[in-house]
C-alpha cells in the first residue's frame, strides 16, 4: 500500500461523512419470518428467525438466544481477519459469534430493514441458502414492511449517511473508493486471469429495491475447484455443495451451470458489498452511503477497514493491511 493511498484514509476530514435527512421514517418487519439451512463453514443446519424490533434499535443477532449478548450488527463488531465471510463479534467482553451475515444484511439494507432481531438456532452462522440472498429478499417481502416506533409508539426519522468528499483505501491493485454523489451507485470490479471462465468483469449498477432484488439479489457465491481441498483443509466451508455455490474450474469452466448472469460472479461481489457497507448503520439509520463506491478485488476484510477508517474508529496501520485482498 503506498503511502499517499495510507494518507488518504489516515486523515480523512470530519467533513467527508455526514448524516442527512431521508423524510423517512424508520421501518422494520410487519411480521415475524424464519429461514433453515446449511451454514457455509459449519455445515450444520441453522434457523434465522427475523422478527420485529423498536425505531432506534437497528439490526441486531441473537445466538441460541443469550438476550444478554445481543450483537448490533454496526462495524465496531466485525472481525478484521474474518476469512471467506462477515463475522460479527463484540469486542469487549467476548461472547458469541455469528458467522456469513452478509447476504441476510445486504438484503435488509436494500429493501430498507432498519430495525430486526435476528435469533439464530442451531449454531453460529446465518443459513447459506441458494447462495445468494434471493431467498432473504423473499422471505422480506412476504412479511413486508412497516414504520418502527420507539418505546414510546414514536416514529424516528431515518438517517442516511453521505459522502462529500472523495476517500479511498487501496493495498496493491486491491482498492475501494468513494465519491460524492447525488444517488447511490455502486461500480465493481474483480479479475481471475487463472479463470478463463471469470476472468475480468465489471459491473455498475444504482441501488434502490426493485433494481436489487432483480439484478443483484439472485447472484450466488463462487469459488474455484482446485481451491476447495485447501480451505477445507483450513476447516472452512463444510456446508459448501453445487446446490449453494457456484464452482467454476480453472481448465473445465462451471461444474453447475448454467449462470444466472453472464457477470453473476461480479454482481455477487456488489451483493457481498451491501451487506458489509450496512454495518455503518447504527440506531435504526441507513448502513450504506449515498455515494458512488468503486471497488476492485476487494473482498469482505477491505470492505470492513475501509468502513473502520471512515469512521474513524481506527487509523490505517500498513502492517495489518498486508493480506487483506
Amino acid at each position: 500500500m503506498s503511502s499517499a493511498a495510507a494518507q488518504a484514509l489516515k486523515f480523512v476530514s470530519r467533513a467527508a461523512l455526514s448524516w442527512k435527512p431521508t423524510r423517512r421514517p424508520q421501518q422494520t418487519l410487519a411480521a415475524t419470518v424464519s429461514r433453515s439451512g446449511v451454514g457455509l463453514h459449519s455445515g450444520a443446519r441453522v434457523t434465522a428467525t427475523l422478527i420485529p424490533a423498536h425505531a432506534g434499535e437497528g439490526r441486531y443477532f441473537l445466538v441460541d438466544g443469550e438476550e444478554e449478548a445481543r450483537l448490533a450488527a454496526e462495524v465496531g463488531n466485525a472481525e478484521p481477519r474474518s476469512q471467506l465471510c462477515t463475522t460479527l463479534r463484540r469486542t469487549e467482553g467476548g461472547g458469541p459469534r455469528v458467522r456469513t451475515v452478509e447476504h441476510l444484511l445486504s438484503a435488509m439494507e436494500a429493501l430498507g430493514v432498519d430495525n430486526c432481531r435476528v435469533e439464530v438456532s442451531g449454531g453460529d452462522e446465518i443459513p447459506l441458502l441458494d447462495g445468494s440472498a434471493q431467498e432473504w429478499v423473499e422471505a422480506i417481502q412476504s412479511a413486508g414492511l412497516c414504520a418502527a416506533q420507539d418505546t414510546s409508539g414514536r416514529n424516528l426519522e431515518k438517517l442516511a449517511p453521505q459522502i462529500n468528499e472523495p476517500v479511498y483505501l487501496q493495498r496493491d491493485d486491491c482498492f475501494i473508493a468513494a465519491f460524492p454523489s447525488l444517488q447511490i451507485r455502486i461500480s465493481y470490479g474483480i479479475d481471475f486471469p487463472k479463470v478463463p471462465a471469470i476472468e475480468c468483469q465489471w459491473f455498475s449498477t444504482y441501488l434502490d429495491p426493485n433494481i436489487y432484488s432483480s439484478k443483484i439479489a439472485p447472484a450466488r457465491t463462487f469459488c474455484i475447484f482446485e481451491e476447495i481441498e485447501k480451505i477445507r483443509g483450513a476447516g472452512l466451508i463444510k456446508g459448501g455443495s453445487l446446490e449453494n455455490a457456484m464452482v467454476c474450474s480453472m481448465s473445465g469452466g462451471w461444474l453447475n451451470p448454467p449462470v444466472r448472469f453472464e457477470d453473476e460472479p461480479c454482481r455477487h461481489k456488489i451483493l457481498d458489498l451491501i451487506g458489509d457497507f450496512s454495518l455503518l448503520a447504527q440506531n435504526g439509520n441507513q448502513g450504506f452511503p449515498i455515494a458512488h463506491i468503486v471497488a476492485y478485488k476487494a473482498g469482505h476484510a477491505l470492505h470492513t477497514h475501509f468502513l473502520s477508517y471512515l469512521s474513524g474508529k481506527i487509523t490505517v496501520d500498513q502492517e495489518e493491511l498486508a493480506g487483506q485482498c
